[in-house]
């Protein structure tokens, strides 16, 4: 068999095994497959080791990063049955609005090396070196070294991946089990082996218990794939599908039916459900709500729309796009030309195969993610991720070998000028982001075009320089984002990569432009940085927009009072996290969304010493050290004190849970210490300013004693009026 190089053949024959040597496991891991060159598996490992160390460098400048899921968390840490349901205090009050099983590896690493913003974030790194160890295997099932290489190079570097990939969302979890799901189906096409489709079943079961019924987004499309490709007969291929399909409701249907059986009145509120069902929370909410807009108790009301403009270019928008889209073109071109390239194959060729699964799995997401009417932030794009990556690897490699055919080269050539193209236009959003980037992209990348068009033609030493500049070029504008997005700290519900841009969404998420960790300071970390200056807001909101207040009779997305877009957001102070009072600046551009925090809905409030010095007073003696309205407002003073807070009415404060008869109870028990009256903007009852919540302020107010702590105001709940 030969050697794959540059000028030979990049898709590899299957290894030949009779009378091949014994080698030892060691040698076999270190060294690969005995026909590949002996750099090919040591460069591998060294790419893990780089991906490893550069998004593990500078990693605890987030802190807490989402204090929402830190809180989750901590709890788990603490409680196991808080590790079970994914509380998101130890007392058991209300979970997150997700299934646990992102919050698992969290929760046992701060286990095992105690609560920090190592312990919390270090095992996503982990997943973004295991995603791409599955990115390369997959890729080199039929190309060889070097297009596993370009695939994990692609996937490290693009933007939305630096930053989810070091941040304690669900999403980093879920792109790694959906890329093992596309492996193992691609290893099962091979042989028709039942196996690796079961395996792949249980992957997306896995993804399930991350983020529900967006594991399922790309089912159809590995379904489809098996059924019609796979080497084996009609009957067989069908059954394999179903048993696969067994394996995943076994999979992710275990907890659920465990939840489910489980006395409500034993077990935490499910958050996020307005019936304390998780099944009502997968398809409400988490399911079709986020396709259709109505999702019931959601920060914009339940009334659809909110979350930016739908259609087919919404990966591309000004506010997605640098997340996500710089090399979505090349490998959309690259998908079409390869399926030309094997439109004669057999039916079962896995080659081809491998592009169908990959590429449909990019073009369903895409679609899904382009038209949702429902809650969409722009981190959600690393689901992408994955799928794009492998389509540049396999796609580059497979026209480079046939680049002795007439349509390769101007294929190649397209690709390449679709990504130049492109990545001056992104570069160019970010006004004053290194101006020369995107002249040095669109310039390289035009040259790098016309190499590729005359390929065959060119010498060995000249094409290996057009290759080099190719992957330089097409990797420059992510790969600075990407930078830029490891060298700062990220915090709240909604971050972004890269720098600000023009027309940019909602995101904040920097240090001074959202909440602080635990409400405040970042442990292990840099300085909370002074806020930055909000500038006009881009989406319709009140008129408050962008100031860390309530909007004025909308929201981001919603036309509030007058249907004026929000105003200029205001200057941070001390670049404290948006709390009572606190309105600090969105990033430039992001001024009119919800980037100031919303009065702690979506980043939390600041948690003075004096403040949490009050809490740690006899909480032991307390169920509950505090209750706070909103989730991320209870998960600050939580993550300062180290004591369960109750998070009234759950993120978004909405949730009706505790009742207040319920919450009477707690209080008649001497179960909660006090009620937090700072951070939540004043609204007492969510978004909203109705319902439980509300009532339940209304009732603290009307019959406790309010004391203060530095600028922050509680009421003892120990010490009735009169």
């Amino acid at each position: 068999m030969t050697t794959p190089t540059l000028d030979g053949p990049l898709v590899d024959a299957p290894a030949p095994t009779h009378g091949a040597p014994e080698r030892s496991f060691v040698r076999r891991v270190w060294r690969g497959r005995p026909e590949d060159p002996r750099w090919a598996r040591p460069a591998f490992f060294g790419a893990l080791l780089v991906i490893g160390a550069l998004y593990a460098w500078n990693l605890t400048a987030s802190g807490y990063a989402n204090s929402f899921y830190s809180a989750a968390v901590q709890a788990g840490s603490q409680s196991w049955k808080a590790f079970f349901f994914g509380s998101l205090d130890a007392g058991n009050a209300i979970t997150v609005d997700k299934p646990p099983a992102a919050l698992w590896p969290m929760a046992l690493s701060v286990r095992l090396l105690g609560l920090s913003s190592f312990a919390i974030l270090f095992p996503q790194v982990m997943m973004a070196v295991a995603t791409a160890g599955v990115l390369y295997a997959s890729v080199r099932r039929h190309f060889a070294a070097p297009a596993g290489l370009l695939t994990v190079a692609v996937f490290a570097l693009t933007p939305v991946a630096a930053l989810m990939f070091r941040f304690n969302n669900p999403d980093a979890a879920l792109a790694l089990l959906m890329a093992t799901a596309v492996y193992c189906t691609q290893r099962a096409l091979e042989k028709a082996g039942t196996k690796w489709l079961l395996l792949a079943g249980t992957a997306v079961g896995l993804a399930f218990l991350v983020k529900t019924l967006q594991a399922f987004l790309i089912l159809p499309v590995l379904a489809l794939v098996h059924v019609v490709l796979a080497p084996a007969p009609l009957r067989k291929r069908i059954g394999q599908v179903l048993l696969a399909g067994l394996a995943m409701i076994v999979a992710g249907g275990w907890w659920v039916a465990v939840v489910e059986l489980w006395p409500a009145s034993a077990r935490p509120y499910i958050g996020g459900s307005q019936n304390n069902s998780f099944l009502e929370l997968t398809f409400g909410y988490n399911g079709l709500g986020r396709i259709n807009g109505e999702e019931t108790g959601s920060v914009g009301g339940g009334q659809g729309g909110g979350w930016g403009e739908t259609g087919w270019d919404r990966m591309f928008a000004s506010n997605i796009g640098g997340q996500i889209s710089w090399l979505i073109p090349a490998a959309l071109i690259l998908l079409a030309a390869a399926l030309l390239a094997t439109r004669k194959a057999p039916r079962t060729d896995g080659t081809r195969a491998a592009f169908l699964l990959w590429g449909g799995s990019l073009l369903i997401t895409m679609v899904i993610f382009s038209f949702m009417q429902g809650i969409f932030h722009e981190y959600y794009t690393v689901a992408l991720a994955p799928y794009v990556a492998p389509l540049v690897g396999m796609g580059a490699a497979l026209l480079w070998r046939e680049r002795g055919r007439a349509w390769a080269p101007p294929a190649l050539a397209a690709a390449m000028t679709a990504t130049a193209a492109w990545g001056y236009v992104l570069l160019d959003r970010a006004s004053g982001y290194h101006p020369w980037l995107k002249w040095a992209v669109l310039v390289g990348g035009l040259a790098a075009a016309l190499g590729l068009l005359f390929a065959n033609q060119l010498g060995r030493r000249l094409a290996l320089g057009v290759v080099a500049l190719s992957c330089a070029t097409g990797l420059a504008g992510p790969a600075a984002y990407s930078l830029t997005t490891l060298g700062e700290g990220h915090t709240g519900s909604i971050v972004t990569a890269g720098p600000a841009v023009a027309g940019g969404g909602m995101g904040g998420g920097r240090p001074g432009g959202g909440g602080g960790p635990g409400g405040g300071g970042f442990p292990d970390g840099g300085p909370i940085r002074q806020g930055q200056q909000g500038q006009q807001g881009q989406q319709p909101g009140g008129q408050d927009g962008g100031t860390g207040r309530p909007p004025t009779g909308g929201f981001p997305g919603q036309n509030g009072q007058n249907g004026q877009p929000g105003q200029q957001g205001q200057q941070g102070q001390n670049g404290l996290p948006g709390g009572q009072d606190q309105t600090p600046g969105g990033r430039p551009g992001e001024g009119g969304g919800m980037g100031g925090g919303v009065g702690g809905l979506l980043n939390g409030a600041a948690v003075s010493d004096e403040a949490r010095e009050l809490l740690e007073a006899d909480a032991g003696e307390y169920t509950w050290a505090a209750a706070a309205i909103g989730a991320q407002n209870a998960a600050s003073h939580q993550l300062a004190t180290g004591e369960p807070v109750m998070a009234i009415g759950g993120f978004n404060g909405t949730d009706p849970s505790p009742t207040l008869a319920r919450f009477q109870q707690y209080v008649a028990d001497g179960r909660v210490h006090y009620f937090v009256a700072s951070g939540d903007g004043g609204t007492g009852g969510g978004m909203g300013g109705g319902g439980t919540s509300a009532r339940i302020r209304a009732w603290v107010e009307a019959n406790f004693t309010k004391v203060t702590a530095g600028s922050a105001t509680f009421y003892d709940l120990t010490r009735p009026k009169g």
